[in-house]
């Protein structure tokens, strides 16, 4: 019973409502908010030696990149950019990540630590 008023109270300070069965996902990644700080500053190490706003902008790039399963198109369109930007984007994140974007383990803390704002 605790545990369903806080997640109630969590839900509120959030601004999502009263019905947590529809915002488990949200609720879920900012239960623990320094936690998921630390899982995107380390899941977005390979891009530190960059400027902010390249980070943020491949940052954008790469989480629609992992929602929309990699269709260039999609993302381009979600971001207002031309699918050849998306290309290039990809091509400055594969540069800096690697093999690892092929390791299950780093896609999922890549989803998680950009699924959720900053």
């Amino acid at each position: 019973m605790r545990a369903s008023y806080e997640r109630v109270l969590r839900a509120r300070a959030l601004g999502l409502g009263h019905d947590t069965e529809q915002h488990l996902t949200r609720l879920v990644l900012t239960a623990d908010p320094e936690a998921l700080a630390d899982l995107r500053a380390q899941a977005l190490a390979p891009l530190a030696a960059l400027r902010p706003g390249t980070i943020d902008k491949l940052a954008d790039t790469l989480r629609l990149w992992l929602l929309l399963q990699g269709r260039r198109d999609d993302v381009a369109a979600a971001l207002f950019v031309h699918p050849q930007t998306v290309r290039y984007r990809m091509g400055q994140v594969r540069e800096a990540y690697g093999d690892t974007l092929d390791d299950p383990e780093v896609v999922l803390a890549l989803t998680l630590a950009l699924g959720a704002p900053p």
